[in-house]
């Protein structure tokens, strides 16, 4: 990347709830003025600031904030990290994410990395993944009932908690297995750290092109993960049961209806979300470093 011009504006986001955010958003807010660049908030935030700060900010609508920014830095965890996912897909805005969370996939640096980082994104010194999204549909009966996307994962869940769904899932419209479950979750190689992590899926490296398909707590004889083409379709129908149908939910943030007897396609999006990437290490050394995986006793070649 080349140099920011005069011109280059930041839009930045924190979960100003917790003091460890504010204590970022300050320090952050204070670098990017003192190197001339002009940094976008919304009033909602701006408004956790002191006096002094404040003023070296611009308070915005959060609409047409991303329009004006080259990038979006979030300081958070991987939820704050998906919601400005939100407003990013779909155009050329980078974002860029500050864990300040738990363990923090998506985020790009630590807290203890915003000085750095801060000069890194003056310096336009990062380079831009484009990480693959996926869209979903809800049909009955040929009429579409919800559509949607997602980042991480789609799963289609049982709505009570008490019954499982029952449902038919079935790849590139060739069925495939039906069975109880608390539900099916559809993945990107990004989430296959989050959702599909948890649910006992494997984990994916971002360069691989895939779509990942995991049951959670299915009650059959054949009920493992798959990992499949990125160009194949995955289909889940809910059967009518007992369960009264299920639900759907994006990344554990927008959810709708799943009703008994309708069809639930996950396919590859054409939209990615471009991810700002600072580290040239390998997604191994990354793995390693966010779940604290035990490598004692290695003697294999050094860096």
């Amino acid at each position: 990347m080349s140099a920011p011009d005069e011109r280059h504006s930041v839009l930045v986001l924190a979960h100003t709830g917790r003091a460890e955010a504010v204590s970022a958003l300050v320090e952050v807010v204070r670098r990017f003025a003192a190197a001339g660049v002009r940094t976008l908030m919304t009033h909602e935030e701006a408004a956790a600031l002191g006096p002094g700060d404040r003023r070296l900010v611009v308070a915005c609508e959060l609409s047409g904030a991303v329009a004006d920014a080259d990038m979006v830095v979030v300081l958070g965890g991987d939820g704050t990290i998906l919601r400005a996912a939100e407003l990013v897909r779909g155009t050329p805005t980078v974002l860029l994410g500050v864990n300040l969370g738990h363990v923090g996939f998506l985020a790009e640096a630590e807290r203890e990395e915003v000085t750095d980082t801060v000069a890194r994104v003056v310096a336009g010194d990062y380079r831009v993944e484009e990480r693959m999204t996926l869209d979903v549909v809800v049909l009955r009966d040929g009429e579409v009932l919800s559509r949607s996307w997602a980042v991480n994962e789609v799963s289609v869940e049982k709505a009570s908690r008490e019954r499982m769904i029952e449902v038919v899932v079935d790849v590139d419209g060739r069925p495939l297995s039906t069975f109880g479950a608390d539900g099916v979750i559809a993945a990107t190689p990004t989430g296959s750290t989050a959702y599909a992590f948890s649910a006992g899926g494997p984990v994916v490296w971002p360069e691989v092109e895939a779509l990942l398909v995991v049951p959670i707590s299915a009650h059959a004889l054949f009920a493992r993960p798959l990992v499949i083409a990125p160009t194949s379709v995955v289909g889940v129908e809910v059967l009518p049961g007992p369960s009264g149908g299920g639900v759907v939910w994006c990344d554990g943030r927008r959810t709708f209806e799943a009703p008994a007897g309708c069809r639930v396609e996950v396919r590859r999006s054409a939209t990615t979300v471009r991810l700002a990437r600072l580290s040239r290490g390998l997604f191994t050394d990354r793995l390693v470093a966010k779940f604290g995986l035990p490598v004692q006793g290695w003697r294999g070649p050094r860096a």
